[in-house]
């Protein structure tokens, strides 16, 4: 049976994740307050940032930058994407 949160991203109760999905305090906060759905969303934006940005991940600026904007996005109620991204067409 999952578990269900109430979920301050999308301000409802939803399926929540299995467990903490980042490591620390701020891993087991997303695991108590951000459901599967916007931690999906959150992984999706995540991917355009460091693709987009040209991240480099061995770099710790380029990983305080995500984490600041995984809180800005998560907690914050900030709209972010990476700087250039263009969905593609349908």
């Amino acid at each position: 049976m999952s578990r269900t949160v109430q979920c301050v991203k999308l301000n409802k109760d939803a399926p929540g994740l299995e467990y903490p999905p980042y490591p620390g305090e701020m891993g087991v906060k997303i695991w108590q307050s951000i459901s599967q759905e916007a931690w999906e969303e959150w992984k999706a934006i995540q991917t355009r940032l460091v693709n987009e940005n040209r991240l480099n991940l061995a770099d710790t600026r380029a990983r305080k930058y995500l984490k600041e904007q995984m809180t800005k996005f998560l907690f914050e109620g900030g709209d972010i994407e990476a700087q250039g991204y263009v969905p593609p067409s349908e």
